[in-house]
């Protein structure tokens, strides 16, 4: 019965990784446009009775926009990962986390030449590094994880004394 549950919980983690990479593609389409997400921090601004110089809306609704970047890769990176492990120690496995990196970083070159075709969108290599960088960063999160968790478990077990 466990060896059952292990696999529909790897379907359901691999599902979950395919539907996330269908979503960045979705999210390059024209629907997302810079114009889209423009018009949305607008409103957020309008809902919370801010006010900014155009100079300074344009500076955020561009550092957004990169950081949404940085984000949705690095969400797929710790997706491509695996799921964390249940009620044990997790195993560090730094060659599956290279692997992790030099996919999302495959993926995001294909995404930026899906967006080269995409009107009102432009591909951009510079926006393939952030989504490597979020990829990249997103590995460390099992590492210190790891070392935050054995760390913890170390101190709270008993001290014996002779």
């Amino acid at each position: 019965m466990r060896s059952k549950l292990t696999q529909l919980r790897a379907v359901i983690w691999w599902g979950m990784t395919l539907a996330w990479a269908v979503q960045i593609f979705f999210l390059s389409t024209q629907s997302f446009a810079p114009s889209f997400s423009q018009s949305l921090v607008a409103e957020v601004f309008r809902f919370l009775h801010l006010q900014v110089s155009p100079v300074t809306f344009d500076l955020l609704h561009a550092a957004i926009r990169k950081l949404a970047h940085l984000t949705e890769y690095g969400i797929f990176a710790l997706f491509l990962y695996g799921p964390p492990s249940q009620g044990k120690m997790a195993v560090l496995r730094p060659r599956r986390a290279g692997m992790c990196i030099l996919v999302a970083a495959a993926y995001s070159l294909t995404d930026e030449f899906h967006q080269s075709f995409v009107p009102g969108r432009h591909a951009s290599l510079f926006d393939c590094g952030l989504d490597t960088l979020g990829a990249t960063l997103a590995m460390l999160v099992p590492y210190f994880l790891k070392f935050t968790f054995y760390r913890s478990a170390a101190s709270a077990s008993p001290v014996r004394t002779a």
